[in-house]
């Protein structure tokens, strides 16, 4: 089955394309690739669903580059021909490093621009002036360059694709989106990616798409139990800090981890709670400078930090939030808290690299949200977790979750996580302390003592950066905020608290300062180690002229 597969080579791609392909490491396409780049190339329309990490970057990248390399064999004419739209600022950087990975070995034909970030339009006009083949944006931001004639599009746009579809009303970009259609030409070619089908899928193809194929691949919208595990455990507020204390204090959770929450004030409490255990975590949240965001995620992935904590704020997916939506805003604004990036979604498209587990500290709203979250992990064919926790105030919204997933099977997608509480009970008194001593004032303090300092790294700092991008790389993330009072005995666990189940496992001194084992004196010779000031190992330092005296010796012998 697997030698009837359609291969890279046997599609009808340029050479230059398929050696970016080879130097990704990529030996053979995924299904929805394999489906949607022949279509995509005889110039039809399509609606793709596959789940989150199957590769729809990809399967849209690679046409959007072939039909442009085909088409400057014969048109020398520079021009925009290409525009993606994106539903978030993170999600348009991640394309374009993609597209940029394609088009190494033909930089100079194809040319791909970035306009989702929050620059004045007035300074990425040289950057459009110079009419890149491809443009990458927001809704909102192409906009606002059409109406500023930055961007010309009536005349030259051949491509439309529209990435992770079912989240660009849902963001708040739907009138943006049809003003913009009135910049369009009549005649061209549109791509929907969506990681689910929904009413605002179903209203951007009739917008957009004409005579679409559509590919439904894999009927479940999540990997299957083999490469996916799915957990919940049922925790009230307190045992929740009480689990995820000891699940990485513990070493319990081993690899890159997200754990995601419901508010910005939630991720600085989670940080600060366990910043007092000496547990190093990076916030991510739509109050950060979009540079730092991208930042922390390119960091994320090259492997400088293990734990992320971000923020999946559902006022961002539903702007029209209801009225308890409107009373939190009004509480956030009252202490001064920055504006909320709108275009901001983490949980939503980005490619968070070998991620080994997900962590729901609070429960998702949807059904959308949890496949969103969950699908940052298990990515590609590699394996990974997926832990919630479930308060009594959640129970409706996981009934919701394992019936869409469940469908009509028996057996449910999410199985209870067994741990028994009562053994870690002697970690409550010293978790107790740590939340106390995270206190509102303290979350405040540490949310703006944040704000500023990434304020000042993202915008003070960028010219530097941009001449020393060494520089860039020990800029960190994860420092202490030390706004609550942080007792050092709490960052080692004694031998004595552990559960006796786990005494085996996990070594209490794995913190500590481990003794200097003494090597072995070597046999045979040994070369000597003129670095370490011992007295008579440094012949330059120990010796002594001896010669006068052994003179003076012999002429009183004789």
């Amino acid at each position: 089955m697997a030698a009837e597969r359609l291969q890279f080579h046997e599609m009808g791609l340029d050479d230059r394309l398929l050696k970016a392909v080879a130097d990704l490491g990529w030996s053979q396409p995924t299904l929805i690739q394999e489906k949607a780049i022949p279509l995509a190339l005889e110039g039809k329309d399509l609606l793709a669903r596959a789940r989150t990490g199957s590769g729809k970057t990809a399967a849209y990248a690679i046409p959007v580059i072939q039909r442009i390399l085909a088409s400057k064999q014969s048109v020398r004419e520079q021009d925009v021909r290409a525009l993606i739209l994106v539903p978030t600022k993170e999600l348009g950087q991640q394309v374009q490093t993609m597209m940029r990975q394609f088009t190494s070995y033909c930089s100079r034909d194809v040319r791909v621009a970035d306009i989702s970030g929050k620059a004045d339009v007035s300074t990425q006009r040289p950057i459009l002036m110079e009419k890149p083949d491809v443009v990458v944006g927001t809704p909102s931001r192409v906009l606002a360059h059409l109406n500023a004639q930055n961007l010309a599009l009536h005349s030259s746009l051949e491509m439309l694709v529209v990435d992770e579809a079912d989240l660009v009303f849902s963001f708040g970009f739907e009138s943006d989106l049809k003003n913009l259609l009135c910049h369009l030409p009549k005649i061209y070619q549109s791509f929907l990616m969506s990681a689910t089908f929904n009413e605002d899928v179903q209203a951007l193809k009739e917008l957009l798409l004409h005579n679409p194929v559509t590919l439904k691949l894999q009927g479940s919208q999540l990997p299957d139990s083999t490469q996916l595990q799915q957990y919940t455990i049922k925790c009230e507020e307190e045992d929740k800090f009480l689990l995820i204390y000891t699940l990485l204090k513990l070493h319990l959770v081993q690899g890159k981890t997200l754990l995601f929450v419901g508010a910005v004030d939630r991720s600085y409490r989670l940080k600060l709670f366990l910043e007092q255990f000496g547990i190093p975590a990076c916030v991510l949240n739509s109050e950060l400078p979009v540079q730092s965001r991208c930042h922390i995620i390119s960091q994320f992935n090259q492997g400088f930090y293990d734990i992320i904590i971000a923020t999946d704020e559902q006022s961002l997916v539903e702007p029209s939030a209801s009225s308890s939506g409107k009373e939190k805003k009004k509480k956030s604004s009252a202490k001064g808290a920055k504006a909320k990036d709108k275009e901001y979604g983490v949980s939503r498209g980005v490619d968070f690299q070998n991620v080994a587990n997900v962590i729901n500290f609070d429960f998702p709203t949807s059904v959308d949200s949890y496949i969103h979250r969950v699908g940052r992990t298990a990515r590609a064919d590699n394996p990974g977790t997926a832990l919630s926790f479930i308060s009594h105030t959640e129970l409706s919204a996981l009934a919701e979750v394992e019936e869409a997933l469940g469908g009509d099977k028996a057996e449910s997608a999410l199985k209870p996580y067994e741990f028994r509480m009562e053994e870690i009970d002697g970690f409550r008194y010293r978790c107790r302390d740590a939340m106390r001593a995270v206190t509102k004032q303290a979350v405040r303090e540490a949310r703006l003592k944040e704000i500023k300092q990434e304020l000042l790294n993202s915008e003070k700092l960028k010219t530097y950066f941009e001449d020393n991008p060494r520089d860039l790389q020990l800029l960190r993330h994860d420092k202490d905020l030390h706004p609550a009072v942080i007792k050092p005995h709490m960052k080692n666990i004694p031998d004595y608290l552990i559960p006796e189940t786990l005494r085996g496992v996990v070594n209490p001194l794995s913190n500590k300062r481990r003794k200097r084992r003494i090597k072995p004196a070597a046999e045979g010779v040994v070369k000597s180690n003129f670095k370490k000031h011992v007295p008579g190992r440094n012949p330059l330092k120990s010796f002594r002229y001896t010669g006068a005296r052994n003179k003076k010796a012999k002429g009183a012998k004789s």
